[in-house]
């Protein structure tokens, strides 16, 4: 979802940042889920998950949230739909004053639920396409006829009225599809196509065979670039910060400068949000910098919300750019990319090191 984010600015001579806005929130609203797909993160499966927040604890989060911030909020999962009281949250979020949208998988999707998630105040839904055919798709998704039931949601979405962007997750067996896929992002309507670099966690860890090198990595990055003038998409590169360090260099080499003017929302934000403008919350409530990146950083239960975001001793390190070791402390583009931490830390363990995926080598070193 779209995101307005700029680097948080350094408080006195201390090094330490001032307490940036919070954003987005990623809520994994349930952990059940009707597919299982070789990439989840969460492993997810049908369920039932003990130690779910409850209705009454999901509404009190919610006033949490607007106490402190006005963010956009992603319900997802999981499969969110899974939930039953699903359009009360969404529905009290909206009355609340927040932007809510939801990622469900598609496949659940039919005219009541899409008129109820309309009805509720949903105002995007995005749905992934990992794959351009029903073979392709259904193999990803591990479930057949997953393709063609994600294909009907998206009918049900329109029909209702709903904005609806198509998600990408990229992987050795599928960027050769990426052209097809953008195409079908368009001809099906999409608002956006977000495209989503592999991080190896949760059932994503027996997929480390299909990430891409580096060299990849940069090649597809320049060929989203590229792309940007030639469809009438909003186009997104998550968990692939590099994008804003080629933005950057692509505008050089161009004589353009980067400014919302000629480079829209991409000008405003940053690569690695996590921790910066972004946070993740479980299905039990347990706080993250962002879904991928498995570094406890509070707990909603035991702590409020503001004071997770603003004092985490995780939040507090992320915001610490003269914390950033490797290639990445010295490069000149850490402030607009940072590096994927989920990468650095699921490869070395440490939350700071270099995103290991990055080729580019930084001027200062």
């Amino acid at each position: 979802m779209p995101i307005e984010s700029v680097p948080p600015e350094k408080s006195g001579e201390t090094g330490i940042p001032k307490v940036p806005p919070l954003r987005m929130i990623a809520w994994e609203v349930t952990r059940s889920c009707n597919l299982s797909c070789i990439h989840c993160r969460a492993a997810a499966e049908r369920g039932p998950y003990p130690g779910e927040l409850n209705t009454e604890e999901a509404f009190r989060l919610i006033d949490e949230i607007v106490s402190f911030s006005q963010p956009v909020v992603i319900l997802t999962g999981g499969e969110p739909l899974l939930r039953p009281d699903i359009y009360d949250l969404a529905g009290y979020g909206t009355r609340r004053g927040l932007r809510m949208v939801m990622a469900p998988n598609g496949t659940l999707l039919d005219r009541e639920r899409a008129a109820r998630l309309k009805a509720s105040g949903i105002q995007r839904v995005s749905i992934s396409l990992d794959g351009a055919t029903a073979e392709s798709h259904d193999r990803f998704r591990q479930v057949e006829g997953a393709f063609a039931a994600a294909l009907r949601g998206i009918e049900f979405v329109k029909k209702a009225g709903l904005e609806f962007q198509i998600n990408t997750t990229v992987t050795l067996k599928n960027r050769h599809e990426l052209p097809s896929l953008l195409d079908l992002a368009v001809r099906l309507g999409a608002v956006a196509h977000h495209i989503f670099l592999l991080v190896p966690t949760g059932r994503g860890k027996e997929m480390k065979g299909e990430a891409i090198d580096g060299e990849e990595y940069e090649r597809i990055l320049n060929w989203f670039y590229d792309q940007r003038e030639k469809v009438p998409l909003q186009l997104k590169a998550t968990c692939a910060p590099h994008f804003y360090r080629i933005l950057r260099q692509r505008a050089r080499q161009e004589g353009k400068k980067v400014t919302p003017q000629t480079h829209g929302l991409d000008a405003m934000t940053r690569g690695c949000l996590g921790g910066i403008g972004f946070l993740f919350i479980s299905h039990r409530g347990e706080v993250q910098p962002c879904g991928y990146l498995e570094a406890l950083s509070g707990d909603v239960r035991r702590q409020s919300l503001k004071d997770i975001w603003e004092s985490s001793p995780v939040f507090l390190k992320l915001r610490d750019y003269s914390a950033y070791r490797g290639r990445c402390g010295s490069c000149e583009y850490m402030r607009v990319c940072g590096g994927c931490r989920a990468r650095a830390f699921e490869r070395s363990g440490d939350l700071m090191a270099e995103e290991p995926l990055c080729i580019y080598q930084p001027q200062a070193s």
